[in-house]
């Protein structure tokens, strides 16, 4: 570990300081989950500074909120068959995880965090957190948070996951406050765990965590509906389904605007890319918007897959919206989406009920005009969550 001797002593001046642990092994959904909390922190408190550790890839092409920054943790790609590899340095897994380990403990001894706020994984991937709790338990005065996102997976499978990798213990050893991001009315991420009651009553049920738009408005000239797959690397599916229904119907309307995401990429784009151009400006292609929250507000309607992220924008900006949610590796998604459609706040394309077929989307975006947005559903809470985990930070670190 790195020598600390040199280190300046802190100010004492109260300039409260958050660390984010975000491990990003796939996708976006962790990092803006991240993004969002750290931006929303720091503008209530002017004096706060935070820094996210994320092993996401695309971290730097993301502009981050006044007062945030990020560390980029070295990154890892999980391969078909479940295990992980590094995405670049050549390190076997355990090699890899021991750097990132290190990278995270030396973060929190020199950042000296009032708080930190771990994203979903109680003891990080592959345990890498592990010794950073176990230091700052006995160390420092951080607070310790654990945040969960509204739905983690089917219940018997998260079950045996937590077992697996002693999570209900280190919730148990470690954790001040877990904060799940969502309404319990809706959905109990933790159904089927055997949570001790000592855990139970340090859970807070936050509301989801509102998207607002920037400050600098982008202009499109004609109506058009939203397509995105989100981060892309799972979205080839959604997004080879929409190109074919406005193949084979050429009078469907409005124009669709598909933004791929930044792991959508390769030979699979490039014929996303030939198939759009075929379609007379019909279907317009984005690679990536980091300010994508501009595009949902001039939106029409979205069709979209069901990550969490996702399912908050739609909410923020009261789309009327489609989801159609992936059910591998985790049924995350089509548990969101079935209990939303059940609430009425989205629709989604059920591939047992639906099919996914061309068909099905079409009659899904023709049917987005008359379709309510979910503000016509209210639920009482229901996009406090920022707001909520505001007056959290602060009760915790002024105590």
């Amino acid at each position: 570990m790195i020598n600390k001797l040199n280190t300046p002593a802190r100010n004492t001046t109260p300039q409260p300081r958050v660390l984010f642990y975000s491990h990003d092994t796939f996708g976006l959904g962790h990092l803006r989950r991240s993004r969002a909390l750290a931006g929303a922190m720091t503008k209530a408190d002017a004096n706060m500074s935070a820094i996210i550790l994320t092993g996401s890839p695309v971290a730097g092409r993301f502009t981050f909120p006044e007062h945030v920054d990020h560390i980029r943790l070295p990154g890892v790609t999980k391969m078909t068959d479940g295990s992980y590899v590094s995405q670049a340095l050549g390190l076997d897994i355990d090699e890899t995880t021991a750097l990132r380990a290190g990278l995270i403990q030396a973060a929190a001894e020199h950042f000296e965090p009032d708080l930190l706020v771990v994203d979903k994984e109680p003891c990080g991937f592959r345990g890498e957190l592990l010794p950073t709790l176990e230091y700052l338990k006995k160390h420092a005065n951080t607070k310790l948070v654990l945040g969960l996102r509204d739905v983690l997976d089917s219940p018997d499978v998260l079950a045996e996951e937590w077992e697996r990798k002693g999570a209900v213990q280190a919730c148990e050893n470690f954790y001040d406050e877990i904060w799940v991001y969502g309404l319990k009315a809706i959905y109990d991420p933790t159904k089927g765990l055997d949570l001790p009651q000592s855990v139970r009553d340090i859970m807070h049920w936050t509301g989801y965590l509102k998207r607002e738009v920037g400050d600098e408005p982008l202009t499109i000239p004609e109506p058009y509906i939203l397509i995105t797959p989100g981060g892309g690397g799972d979205g080839e599916a959604m997004v080879d389904l929409v190109l074919s229904a406005y193949e084979q119907d050429p009078d469907l309307s409005p124009m669709a605007l598909l933004v791929y995401g930044p792991f959508l990429s390769g030979d699979t784009r490039a014929e996303f890319e030939a198939r759009a151009q075929k379609l007379n400006g019909r279907v317009q292609t984005v690679g990536f918007e980091s300010k994508i929250e501009q595009l949902y507000a001039g939106a029409q309607g979205v069709i979209c897959m069901g990550g969490y992220n996702t399912f908050c924008e739609v909410l923020s900006f009261d789309k009327p919206a489609v989801i159609v949610p992936r059910t591998v590796p985790r049924r995350e998604q089509y548990i969101r989406a079935e209990r939303a459609e059940e609430l009425g706040l989205i629709r989604m394309i059920d591939e047992e009920r639906d099919g996914m077929t061309p068909a099905a989307m079409i009659k899904a975006i023709r049917g987005l005009p008359e379709q309510n947005p979910p503000s016509a559903h209210h639920h009482n809470g229901l996009l406090d969550g920022l707001d909520y985990v505001c007056g959290r930070v602060d009760a915790l670190i002024r105590t």
